[in-house]
């Protein structure tokens, strides 16, 4: 490949006709207001990840715009993709740090986010390693060392693992528990009764119908604990989120970094799906976008904020656009730093309510669960064969009852374990094939 970067040329004729490739650009107009949607569209996944985890909801949005600009470059801006916040560190990050969310109007701070910012460090380099074999060797080996009987199994355990502690959050509170119920009822009939971006934003719509629904009910009838708007009215309008340094502790890189696996699975996934759209062959760009999706996700963990991942959300956006420049993402990337330096959007994010949280995280733990079954099903991996049903039984138990291995001082978690699991009986059944 002679040149890094493509050579760029304008859209001619209608969208109607045929999409926009991966090299053509619009006028600016459109560029920006196309921009601007695909920021809308990660948006609701990117607040919610480190608002479940106690990170900084501005540092995450300002490194998702960061790194997606660092993805564009490092990928020669070949492959159209947006960085946000990860729901697979999650589990992780609460099983290493024993986060639970603090309620309305607290700042939700996790108090042990330092270590959690080593292990996600540690998994963006081991990504990036992944990248660079892959570079070198093609994918052929991630597709052997993780078919997707085991890729199904390890993320469906991400969402099943976090069940309880999502359900935790509201239990003895009479009222928190049916707000919760009415978030999920929201962001259900978001996603089943309307269509197009709107379907798309789902969590986005969901969190604020839920939010306006808490508010009549409790700032408005007295129910319930109200929300406190005053955090809002005395932050500022820009100014720079608060950075942490990482310490690298070796329990919590043990437990996170093994994430590095489900991000690899995920952005393969992603960049083959991208690819059909557009009918362009992405799989000579997969290494480089693995390593500059690692290297993202060290950079972001390096300043205390969560890991990094190619956003389903904006690959539906683009489906339904048929717009795939990726000189679309420098723009989204843009507006999403602007919005991470504005101190009264964080705040505004601050007075979401422990009951809203609770019922959206409960739909999001339940897509990603179910996420791992439709890997299986799309798939069509053969529950008939043993060595499938031993694989995936054993992981799905081990990871929703928090099964932790203890070795000396290190907890690989109930995650890990599974993870861990999944590959080895993966990899000791696969012995019988050979016969």
């Amino acid at each position: 490949m002679s040149n890094w970067f493509p050579k760029w040329r304008p859209y001619e004729g209608s969208i109607d006709a045929r999409p926009v490739g991966t090299n053509e650009y619009l006028p600016p107009a459109q560029s920006v207001v196309l921009g601007v949607q695909h920021a809308f569209a990660m948006f609701g996944a990117t607040v919610l990840a480190p608002f479940l985890m106690g990170f900084d909801p501005n540092l995450a949005i300002l490194m998702s715009g960061i790194c997606t600009i660092l993805f564009f470059l490092m990928t020669g801006g070949r492959v159209p993709s947006y960085l946000g916040s990860s729901f697979a560190f999650i589990g992780v990050v609460i099983a290493a740090t024993g986060y639970a969310a603090s309620g309305t109007g607290a700042p939700n701070t996790n108090l042990a986010l330092a270590l959690a910012a080593g292990g996600i460090m540690a998994c963006g380099i081991l990504y990036a390693i992944f990248g660079f074999i892959v570079m070198a060797t093609g994918t052929k080996w991630i597709e052997k060392l993780m078919p997707p009987v085991v890729t199904g199994a390890v993320v469906m355990i991400i969402g099943l693992n976090l069940a309880p502690v999502t359900v935790k959050g509201v239990a003895g509170n009479n009222f928190n528990m049916w707000m919760s119920l009415v978030t999920v009822m929201c962001m259900g009939s978001i996603a089943v009764f309307t269509k197009g971006l709107l379907q798309r934003l789902l969590l986005l719509i969901g969190l604020l119908l839920a939010y306006l629904i808490y508010y009549i009910v409790s700032n408005v009838m007295g129910h319930g604990t109200p929300i406190n708007f005053a955090p809002i009215q005395q932050a500022d309008w820009f100014g720079i989120p608060t950075f942490h340094s990482p310490v690298f502790d070796a329990n919590a890189m043990l437990i996170i970094a093994p994430i590095a696996l489900i991000l690899v699975a995920e952005n393969l996934g992603h960049i083959k799906a991208v690819g059909a759209m557009t009918g362009e062959n992405l799989d000579p760009h997969i290494g480089k976008a693995f390593v500059a999706d690692g290297l993202a996700t060290t950079l972001s963990g390096g300043v205390g904020a969560p890991g990094m991942t190619t956003y389903g959300e904006n690959i539906g956006v683009m489906a339904v656009t048929r717009v795939y420049s990726t000189i679309i993402f420098v723009f989204a990337g843009v507006f999403a730093v602007f919005l991470g330096l504005s101190p009264k959007f964080g705040a505004i994010i601050h007075t979401i309510p422990t009951a809203i949280l609770t019922g959206a995280s409960i739909v999001v733990f339940g897509l990603i669960t179910i996420a791992g079954a439709k890997i299986w099903i799309e798939n069509k991996v053969d529950f008939s064969k043993n060595k499938n049903l031993m694989v995936a039984a054993v992981t799905i138990i081990l990871g929703t009852g928090d099964f932790a291995l203890q070795f000396g001082s290190f907890n690989l978690g109930g995650i890990g374990t599974a993870t861990f699991a999944a590959l080895i009986l993966n990899w000791f059944f696969s012995l019988g094939d050979k016969s």
